[in-house]
């Protein structure tokens, strides 16, 4: 094993950073702050940050095949266009549920933007539970319903042979499972394939690397930990100096660094002064193993 460096490339004062997305185009990262409502690109090269602010909590943005970002705002799929700061709306999804919005959500291997819903917290991890559901953007624009009764519907991601769809709906503390079927899009045959050990806390959000192992970022534990799904062990931990780890995905050059967002509401001042780093963006270097690039959406 290589030796494992945890830095923090970006002080920062996200409220709740999320979401983050590796753009190879312009060496930048993209990345959500969900309270502020605003999309964040930070380019690695330069180091300095361009930000677009939105009208609704925003809690993930992906890459678009034609140009631009799409985002889930509230309880819509959109498109974003950097240039103008523009926002189009492609999709609203819980139309009944007005205390909704998005959570986590990610663009799978045939162009489709997965995401889910969750009930707006009164503190963090403090909400109405089951009232969230799972929904995909098709590259047409129709959105496919998968599942509900979601408490927060979190981190996703799809196996290497495109056979495998894993999950975390957070307040499960376990990393799920499906069949997929990447010419449909359908996902079936639930199970479990990792339980969170207490210490670890509140699964969040999610990576998949080239060997086809998951990395979990542990709401609350102050870790990313790597799991085999295939053999539901835990292979890794590797702490940060925050506690409020939300995701994390690989980047840098040849997807070899692992960059992870976090949170500093719901820490109190002492908290705060303990972890001067929260919200904060942090880079891991030395892992061994690369990521793979993100997918874009194909509408």
């Amino acid at each position: 094993m290589s030796s494992v460096q945890v830095e923090c490339v970006l002080p920062g004062n996200c409220r709740c950073g999320e979401s983050p997305v590796w753009e190879e185009a312009s060496n930048s990262l993209l990345f959500v702050d969900i309270p502020a409502k605003k999309v964040c690109r930070w380019d690695s090269l330069g180091k300095g940050v361009q930000q677009v602010t939105v009208d609704a909590p925003v809690s993930s943005v992906a890459l678009r095949q034609s140009g631009g970002y799409v985002a889930t705002i509230g309880t819509k799929f959109c498109a974003l266009n950097w240039e103008d700061q523009s926002v189009a709306v492609l999709a609203t999804v819980d139309k009944d549920k007005k205390n909704n919005r998005f959570n986590d959500g990610k663009v799978d291997p045939a162009g489709r933007y997965f995401a889910g819903t969750m009930a707006e917290e009164t503190a963090p991890a403090v909400l109405e539970r089951h009232q969230g559901a799972l929904y995909s953007l098709f590259p047409d624009h129709h959105v496919e319903k998968y599942f509900d009764q979601v408490d927060i519907s979190n981190g996703l991601d799809w196996s290497l042979d495109h056979k495998i769809f894993y999950y975390i709906d957070s307040l499960s503390y376990s990393v799920d499972a499906f069949d997929y079927d990447l010419q449909t899009g359908k996902i079936s045959n639930r199970r479990s394939v990792y339980k969170l050990e207490k210490e670890e806390q509140i699964p969040d959000g999610m990576c998949i690397d080239a060997e086809g192992k998951l990395w979990v970022a542990c709401y609350n534990g102050g870790r990313v930990i790597r799991l085999d799904p295939e053999t539901g062990k835990r292979l890794q931990t590797v702490k940060l100096p925050v506690d409020k780890t939300t995701s994390c995905c690989f980047g840098g050059k040849d997807y070899s660094e692992m960059y992870v967002t976090c949170a500093r509401d719901g820490m109190d001042p002492k908290g705060l002064l303990q972890q001067p780093q929260a919200g904060g963006i942090f880079k891991i270097t030395g892992l061994g193993v690369k990521g793979i690039p993100p997918y874009p959406y194909a509408g």
